[in-house]
């Protein structure tokens, strides 16, 4: 028996939808009949419209698709636009203002505030460059992750642009594989630092070399399948599978035992994908994202399925790259390597120059100015990663001191400092329905008390800070040095927001999740709960971890108990109670288990 929103999907579904959601922005919210808003919101998903929490009733969140992070010249100044025209709501954020955009974690752009009868007009506007929201939202392929500077990075192990494009036009177009089970995550990473974060996707390739006879486990005829006629390495990728965060079970990816060259890299991938649409559970929603699916079936069958779906040899996996990954793990080689921050140079001669936006949140204006610089000193693309950061490339070398010289690289960075640079939020009370605490605005009170507060070991160059409000963990907080997930808790006889702390997360050659040191702070003693935990890890002695463990990992061994040091209180967010048509926008809401359903 299928489940509510199958039942829903089957009524109408994908490019159906926009039709009807047409229709209803003609005649106004409203004209959603009340007892049918769960159905219709649930179907506007698809088209990236998401309707925000309670007490925001006539307003929705737009979610906007690229592939691997690249907007194309032109797009980012229209995003900003749209944000500038429509993406303003009744009140401001006390920290933020009013008419903003929001990096994601899957190097994409939210925008808030959106009125369902804005939404035609908004989708002429980004359609006319290039812009989506197709299958931003429900039951699909999410924006495909990849590395940032594919194509443009001097030490890319594997080229992946062609193979990231080739997947948004013909897998993620495909209708037919439009209604998944439930959503899913595509992650292709040519670098050698890891940076699209194969190891919490759905399914990921990730770099790695084989040689001509390496492969004792395949019949002789098959051994060179993927390797050159004189022996040579050859480059190409490892395939894993059923990874993820959301919830209470998260997944590393695990390996399929699986060698493939770049030009059968899409053929491997949409096997799997077709197998997880097929044999998918669609039953139950708690337990049928994809990495539930490869533990039910185990990775020997899927790999056999996946022997039987393609029509040619599957060699068993190469050597990877994760000695040498440091996104999101400890001490990179070279300096902003691991999270693009910074200047650097691309293979053809010119630079690329990677921003640090604090907690991902971009005012209108800013983006627009942002998109301006991209023309004016490059090529005009900008690039997304996943810490919510833009990447301005091609740029000139002789043009580099003037970009660096404008006054609004003093907000969004190439240099920022230890605290901004690491930090990760996702969306929070302030407008999804899952979260339990308040996030952005938060976050940036705290950096800025950290920074005022706290000094860390001058040798410290990476310390990774995320913020999620609920266990969906769209901030990542599992892989955090630092990580935080929005809970409640009891204090002084009222519910209050709180969070879990934990230490020790980390992306690289050993992925590992946060180990939790502390359960339900109230949100006013978690400034001073980090601090203490920054100051017990800068007191440890030298050496530090090797660079490609997370250097909190050791913090898990002979943490001090929390509780025996000396806490440090302070209430650093804002008071976030402003009212929509009458009603508590940030109203208290029963804790529940969130699932990963966004």
């Amino acid at each position: 028996m299928s489940n509510q929103k199958e039942d829903w999907k089957d009524g109408l579904y994908g490019d159906d939808v926009r039709g009807k959601l047409i229709e209803f922005a003609e005649s106004g919210w409203e004209s959603i009949p009340e007892d049918e808003r769960e159905k219709w919101f649930s179907r506007f998903k698809f088209w990236g419209v998401f309707h925000q929490r309670s007490g925001q009733e006539s307003y929705f969140m737009l979610r906007l698709t690229n592939c691997g992070g690249v907007l194309e010249p032109g797009q980012l100044r229209a995003i900003g636009e749209v944000a500038r025209d429509y993406a303003t709501g009744p009140v401001d954020n006390p920290e933020f203002g009013d008419g903003w955009i929001d990096f994601t974690t899957r190097q994409s752009v939210q925008l808030h505030w959106i009125k369902l009868e804005d939404v035609p007009a908004i989708w002429e506007r980004l359609e006319s460059v290039g812009v989506s929201t197709r299958s931003s939202g429900g039951d699909t392929m999410r924006n495909i992750s990849g590395c940032p500077v594919a194509g443009n990075d001097a030490t890319e192990y594997v080229e992946t642009r062609p193979l990231l494009d080739r997947i948004q036009a013909n897998l993620r177009g495909d209708d037919a594989l439009c209604d998944m089970p439930r959503k899913f995550n595509i992650s292709v990473t040519g670098c050698r630092e890891g940076c699209a974060q194969d190891a919490i996707n759905d399914v990921a390739l990730e770099p790695a070399r084989k040689l001509d006879d390496a492969d004792e486990r395949r019949p002789s005829s098959n051994r060179n399948a993927s390797s050159s006629d004189d022996g040579e390495p050859v480059r190409g990728f490892n395939l894993r599978a059923g990874g993820g965060l959301g919830g209470r079970e998260p997944r590393r990816a695990r390996s399929l035992d699986v060698f493939v060259r770049p030009d059968r890299a899409y053929d491997v991938v949409r096997a799997f994908v077709e197998l997880y649409h097929e044999e998918g559970g669609r039953e139950n929603r708690n337990k049928n994202r994809a990495r539930f699916f490869v533990d039910d079936w185990g990775t020997d069958a899927i790999r056999e399925a996946l022997v039987e779906r393609t029509d040619f040899p599957l060699d068993t996996a190469g050597t990877n790259l994760r000695d040498g990954y440091t996104y999101n793990a400890g001490e990179p080689t070279e300096r902003g390597k691991h999270d693009h921050v910074g200047v650097h140079e691309q293979a053809d001669g010119r630079y690329y120059v990677g921003l640090s936006t604090p907690v991902g949140r971009v005012p209108a204006a800013e983006a627009i100015e942002l998109a301006d610089l991209a023309a004016e000193y490059g090529s005009g693309e900008v690039r997304l990663t996943r810490r919510q950061n833009p990447l301005l490339v091609d740029v000139p070398g002789e043009s580099l001191d003037d970009l660096l010289a404008e006054p609004l690289l003093e907000t969004h960075a190439p240099d920022p400092d230890l605290f901004t640079r690491g930090a990760v939020a996702c969306t929070g009370t302030e407008f999804c329905s899952l979260a339990l605490t308040e996030t952005k605005t938060r976050m940036a009170v705290m950096l800025r008390w950290f920074r005022a507060n706290v000094e860390m070991p001058e040798d410290l160059t990476q310390l990774k800070i995320h913020f999620s409000g609920c266990t969906a963990d769209c901030g990542q907080a599992l892989t955090a040095d630092i990580g935080l997930q929005g809970m409640r808790a009891r204090k002084d006889g009222e519910m209050v927001e709180a969070m879990d702390v934990g230490v020790g997360g980390g992306i690289g050659t050993e992925p590992a999740f946060v180990e939790w040191v502390r359960q339900r702070v109230p949100a006013d003693e978690v400034p001073g709960l980090v601090a203490n935990l920054l100051e017990a890890f800068a007191a440890r002695a030298r050496p530090r971890p090797p660079p490609t463990e997370p250097p909190f990992r050791v913090m898990t061994d002979d943490t001090p108990p929390v509780d025996d040091v000396p806490q440090a209180p302070m209430d650093v967010a804002p008071e976030l109670v402003p009212t929509v048509s009458g009603r508590i926008a940030h109203e208290p809401r029963p804790e529940r288990e969130a699932t990963d359903d966004e």
